[in-house]
């Protein structure tokens, strides 16, 4: 049985090797990208009202993780994905859904235990009690199980076909509002 372990900003990161490790196997990066993510990620644990969830076996192997924090000015998603929003919809559109968001950062379930409802716990548990008015995510724009999971939960596209600075992969800007309203 998976449980889920609810984790703050120091244990985020005395953790960092297993979220790398799970990471890596789901997401499959170049292997010079990795230092670097791993430099973000503990940025991101610095950030408002940080919480983190780990998916772990009952000898506690990390087999899944997902964290966010609230959004605010000065974060890089943050300004680059409202901006562009504000840019396709208007500044009324992009402040209704990133002036009081939890923005999801990261969301990975390793390939071996996907698939067994994790991430979908890792998500619910996330937003589960957040004061945020929304919740907001980037993700591949593509038909993909995570594309798949989002929708069910009720995340609705904002952006898509978006592409980051210094990027070249579209990627889909979804959100929903707060609480989530899970199907059973």
């Amino acid at each position: 049985m998976i449980e889920l372990r609810r984790a703050g900003a120091k244990e985020f990161t005395a953790e960092l090797d297993a979220v790398i490790a799970t990471y890596t196997a789901a997401m499959r990066p170049p292997p010079e990208q990795l230092s670097g993510r791993q430099s973000i990620m503990r940025n991101h644990a610095t950030f408002p009202d940080f919480a983190c969830l780990f998916a772990e076996t009952p000898s506690g192997q990390v087999v899944g993780f997902g964290y966010g924090f609230h959004g605010a000015p000065g974060q890089w998603w943050h300004d680059v994905v409202r901006r562009g929003l504000a840019e396709r919809a208007g500044v009324g559109a992009a402040a209704a859904w990133f002036e009081n968001a939890l923005e999801i950062a990261e969301i990975h379930v390793h390939p071996d235990y996907q698939g067994k409802g994790i991430g979908r716990r890792l998500v619910l548990g996330l937003c589960e009690g957040r004061a945020e008015r929304t919740a907001v995510l980037s993700t591949h724009d593509q038909p993909t199980a995570a594309r798949h999971l989002y929708r069910r939960l009720g995340f609705i596209d904002l952006m898509g076909m978006f592409v980051f600075p210094g990027g070249y992969e579209h990627y889909a800007i979804v959100g929903s509002t707060l609480p989530l309203h899970a199907p059973d």
